[in-house]
């Protein structure tokens, strides 16, 4: 990303390289800022942007007013009023590595250096009008003799301090408060006017009508990011796909889509939220760093992020940068690089700006979590409850550090929905645990002839047909036996969630299956009868063998609420099997219940209930209970349930991270634990966590939660909260 372009050396050959770029910029922003709809990743868009800025660095009468590099933003969407800022929303100079941090610095350096000089080291007289810039290159830097600031020594420079901020990959949003009360609420637009969000921003619950303060200014302009929290995103898209709906594409585009909503009640469906980062024009109050304006706003009860640091060391800035690169995917809201600024707004207002961007500021953009690649065939798997999901096979593409050759489609519907055909250039997503994904085709270089995609009416693993029962979004191979299937059964059967059996890995299955040892599940509990063929394959030793015999007996002991788990019925998870055992204490209760009575319990709807009574009343499954049950699997959840008679209450109002290695617990053991009790278990850290279990190596959670205050605790006091729901010094309902 670092390395700098080709740039032709003959004039006529780059003005029509420019004039192509131009064309190519203007029209991602569009899609991009306005249409909500980029059809090329971030880092191209990034890599086409930094070729014309290296040809008009050459060839410097390409340099115009109207060129895309001296732009902001994109044109405005008529469907919204026009507003006017206050103060114009310029962008950020980019930085792709150390040594770009690093010329940054220095230049940063080099012209305070020479600003000082030249002004005999005079502070701003009124630090209000220095919170910003004003966007038209009228700080004091900008009457200084360039050779004179190329010419400083950066060793002249006033001490530096710099905040670092962690960039939202979100939606730009201008809020202007008069006297303290929400005056507008507008989009970046082209910089100087942006389109008139206010009735859809009041729908966020985080962002205040009236400032939290006694004494409000006359006008209050605060800079944010409206941005999609992703577990609420995810959550939303997962519901979609179930319903046949087209997903969104990523988080920010669906904060943009929600937000330019025309009907703000559209809008409040949506639980969109703010961090606030930056002020903009300001009368009536006065800041002299910018960590003063942040606490200000906070104070005011303006969300501001927690995760921000001060440093006066370009070392440590850039070990905050890898820090945060490494640890991107931990916080609840996608991050796309690190805002490094000058944090003395003095220095900001000598500083000044270019046309476009602050020179007190510069974002390091962390590797991308899209990319393009070719989209090489679209093949179909079928799942253990019979689910036929297309996916994507691709030219292997690196995304975020990991190389992707397939991707889930999710369903037929979403395909037609992206177009996506074989022969496409495509972009791909990852972003944290989250399965890649195909996100839709580069039209513009659809090959002729890309024809779209069917779903093949039968099952490409044992040729029956595939069925789409009406009212779902999916298609189903509705053989119970089918070979994909059953594999997919039996590596199931044996995970964590289900029954948890050590040594039955996918591995192993295949290898069963080859040999013929299994047929179906209720043979893996047959296959201490076969221990002398078990021994007889290759690789395979007397303590391998004994071990998945032993895994294989403590998982027929496994509880009632897993054994369900285990039996791979359509849409039933831990959760609802649990809600089910709750309920119906026993396999016989649970098989033999109606509908009607199934559909009564609390947390089970009409969906689970139909496919639970459907799954026990098909006469292939009934003949895999009754062997199962004959092979002494758990019937009864008072055998062996060790959570009966758990308080569901224990822990309700707590929300809970764990990170790190527990000794006696699993991570999804310890999940189920907390909700069991009623806890709420999340991913990351906030103001609204309660207490962080840490186990060994624990990372950056451990470390965000002290620095926010919140109760860090070992396995041992883990323990004890389970046991009687308190921590030592904490009251057990403050969450």
């Amino acid at each position: 990303m670092s390395e700098h372009p080709e740039v032709p050396s003959d004039p006529q050959e780059a003005r029509a390289r420019h004039d192509e770029l131009s064309r190519t910029v203007r029209t991602a922003r569009y899609r991009y800022y306005v249409l909500s709809a980029p059809d090329i990743p971030d880092a191209e868009f990034d890599a086409l942007v930094r070729e014309l800025e290296a040809i008009e660095e050459a060839h410097p009468q390409l340099r115009t007013p109207t060129s895309p590099t001296q732009q902001v933003g994109a044109p405005l969407d008529t469907a919204f009023p026009p507003v006017t800022h206050p103060q114009p929303m310029l962008s950020l100079d980019n930085a792709f590595s150390r040594e770009e941090l690093d010329a940054w610095s220095e230049r940063v350096q080099r012209a305070l250096a020479a600003a000082n000089r030249s002004t005999g080291s005079e502070r701003v007289a009124n630090p209000a009008e220095a919170s910003e810039p004003a966007g038209d290159g009228t700080g004091s830097l900008d009457d200084l003799d360039e050779v004179a600031v190329a010419e400083a020594d950066p060793d002249d420079a006033p001490r530096i301090v710099y905040g670092c901020e962690l960039k939202v990959d979100g939606v730009a949003i201008d809020l202007v408060y008069r006297d303290g009360v929400l005056s507008t609420a507008a989009t970046r637009g082209d910089g100087t006017t942006g389109e008139d969000v206010t009735n859809q921003v009041l729908t966020i619950g985080s962002i205040p009508y009236r400032l939290h303060l006694d004494d409000p200014p006359a006008l209050l302009e605060v800079r944010g990011e409206v941005y999609y929290p992703l577990e609420a995103f995810e959550a939303m898209n997962q519901a979609r796909i179930e319903r046949g709906e087209a997903a969104f594409m990523n988080p920010r585009n669906a904060a943009s889509g929600a937000l330019r909503q025309k009907d703000p009640e559209v809008t409040a469906t949506r639980p969109l939220a703010v961090w606030c980062h930056g002020l903009g024009a300001l009368e009536g109050i006065a800041f002299d760093t910018h960590a003063d304006a942040m606490a200000t706003l906070a104070a005011a009860g303006l969300p501001v992020a927690e995760e921000s640091e001060r440093y006066d060391d370009l070392d440590e800035v850039w070990a905050h940068v890898e820090r945060w690169t490494a640890a991107r995917h931990d916080v609840s809201y996608e991050i796309d690089g690190v805002v490094v600024k000058v944090d003395d707004l003095g220095q900001r207002e000598q500083l000044g700006s270019t046309a476009r961007a602050p020179r007190w500021a510069i974002a390091y953009k962390m590797p991308p979590v899209e990319q393009a690649t070719t989209l090489e065939a679209i093949e179909v798997n079928v799942g253990r409850t019979g689910k036929a999901t297309p996916y994507a096979v691709l030219d292997p593409v690196l995304v975020a550090g990991t190389t992707i050759t397939y991707a889930t489609l999710h369903n037929e519907i979403q395909v037609h929905a992206k177009d996506v055909r074989v022969g496409d250039r495509v972009l791909v997503r990852r972003a944290g645990d989250v399965i890649p994904e195909v996100v839709g085709p580069v039209r513009s270089e659809r090959p002729e002839g890309a024809e779209v995609w069917q779903m093949p009416a039968d099952c490409p693993f044992c040729g029956e047909p595939l069925v789409r029962p009406e009212g779902e979004a999916h298609h189903f191979c509705e053989n119970v036996d089918c070979p994909n299937r059953l594999r997919e059964s039996l590596a199931h059967l044996a995970a964590r969630g289900a029954l948890d059996i050590e040594g039955l890995g996918e591995q192993t299955v295949d290898l069963l299956l080859a040999e013929g040892l299994v047929h179906d599940l209720a043979d893996v509990f047959r296959l201490y009868e076969h221990r002398d063929a078990l021994l007889a394959l290759e690789k395979w030793g007397e303590k391998r063998v004994d071990n998945l015999l032993a895994g294989i007996e403590e998982g027929r002991q496994r509880p009632l609420d897993r054994v369900l788990v285990a039996l791979n019925i359509r849409h039933l998870g831990p959760t609802y099997a649990k809600a089910l055992v709750r309920a119906l204490p026993s396999l016989h209760a649970i098989r033999d219940a109606p509908p009607e009575q199934l559909e009564a319990i609390e947390g089970i709807g009409p969906v689970i209930a139909h496919a639970v009574h459907a799954w026990f009343a098909t006469p292939r499954n009934g003949q895999l209970v009754d062997e199962l049950v004959a092979l002494g699997i758990t019937t009864d959840a008072e055998v062996v349930d060790g959570e009966a008679g758990v308080d569901a209450d224990l822990l309700a109002g707590w929300t809970v991270v764990v990170t790190g290695t527990l000794e006696g617990f699993t991570r999804d053991e310890a999940k189920e634990a907390l909700e069991a009790r009623g806890a709420k278990v999340t991913g990351s850290v906030s103001g609204r966590t309660s207490v962080v279990v840490a186990g060994a190596d624990p990372g950056s959670k451990r470390d965000r939660a002290e620095a926010a205050g919140v109760p860090v605790v070992g396995e041992a006091a883990f323990r004890e909260l389970l046991e009687h729901g308190g921590l030592p010094g904490r009251d057990p309902a403050a969450g």
